[in-house]
């Protein structure tokens, strides 16, 4: 037993079964058991993703795996963003859904192009616009300093490639050159108002090894297992053929922070009742979830989140992380929220 507890998770069945006897003895409550190990998945390298996206979990996957079930056949990452925690889950089927269609679309040109091919389109809009290549070149050679950055080399040539885009029609060269501007864009973040253009300004830095890296091996993973895509509205999602053995990840915009997502009536505490109520039905159906939510932050509660938390008996496990990615426009960056992982089983 304790060998195989090592390994995974243990059930014992048993059954009364006669044994064999020349009669000259007696054996009482003799059985035939039967042990099952459902082994852990062997544990992957864990990969970032290729887009900064605000409120990336990668820094907290270390938290956050160790929570999840040891089997998840189905596991929908219901907000997945930059695809953190879904990318880097073990399960037989991953279901992406974001409510941004540019994100999903973004992520299924990377699914469907190889590899070599993505790398070639980004480098063909690197230098068909002139951007800085500071891998090969360095910071001297565009008269910039690294502690500075890029921009101001990059400024004429990144508005030009934004005008472009935001006119151009959509097919698989339209994503490459979103995913080269949201690389050499402000805080490396995605942004688009309310005509649908991208509307970020330049940034500091550009496509450099680290992130060649990270799109390498988020590429490699993603064509290497079971992904799919969706790009609806979290309530229409449809859960009816989950199983006992799903799992269903929430890590919503948080209502009581700023962020891009947040514009524009982004998220509302409309939207927060709904999300509830929605992890409420499955609950019932012994579906298992878990939330990733804030309770509070720089001097603001959730109360919604707080109310819903009392009236049920949910397991909440406090994280201990601080966002440096989505707070640089606050002077006090020590300011640390009350960040909770939320689970029904």
């Amino acid at each position: 037993m304790c060998i195989l507890s090592a390994k995974g998770e243990v059930k014992i069945f048993t059954q009364d079964y006669k044994p064999f006897s020349t009669g000259k003895s007696s054996i009482d409550e003799h059985e035939e058991r039967l042990f099952l190990c459902t082994c852990r998945p062997k544990e992957r390298n864990l990969i970032q993703s290729p887009l900064n996206y605000t409120g990336g979990k990668f820094k907290l996957l270390n938290q956050i795996l160790p929570h999840f079930p040891n089997r998840i056949d189905t596991f929908v990452d219901l907000f997945c963003g930059g695809c953190n925690v879904g990318i880097n889950v073990s399960a037989e089927s991953v279901i992406f859904n974001d409510s941004s269609p540019h994100l999903l679309y973004l992520y299924n040109t990377f699914k469907n192009l190889s590899k070599d091919t993505v790398l070639s389109m980004i480098d063909d809009v690197i230098e068909q616009y002139r951007l800085s290549r500071s891998k090969e070149n360095g910071y001297d050679f565009y008269s910039c300093e690294s502690s500075e950055g890029l921009g101001n080399f990059n400024r004429e040539p990144f508005l030009k490639l934004r005008e472009d885009f935001n006119k151009k029609n959509e097919d698989y060269g339209y994503y490459i050159m979103l995913y080269v501007l949201i690389v050499y864009a402000f805080n490396n973040q995605i942004r688009f108002n309310s005509k649908g253009e991208f509307n970020l300004p330049v940034g500091k830095r550009d496509f450099n090894d680290k992130m060649k890296s990270k799109l390498c091996a988020f590429i490699d993973r993603l064509q290497g297992g079971n992904y799919s895509f969706s790009s609806i509205d979290f309530r229409e999602v449809d859960t009816t053929a989950l199983t006992e053995n799903s799992l269903v990840y929430c890590d919503p915009p948080y209502l009581i922070t700023c962020a891009t997502y947040n514009e524009q009536d982004g998220w509302n505490i409309q939207c927060e009742h709904a999300l509830y109520a929605m992890l409420d039905t499955p609950n019932g159906r012994k579906i298992r979830f878990a939330l990733s939510n804030v309770l509070s932050s720089k001097g603001k509660t959730n109360d919604v989140l707080s109310e819903w938390l009392q009236q049920r008996h949910y397991r909440t496990i406090h994280l201990n992380y601080t966002y440096s990615n989505s707070n640089y426009h606050t002077k006090n960056k020590t300011d640390c929220a009350d960040e909770v992982l939320i689970m029904n089983y």
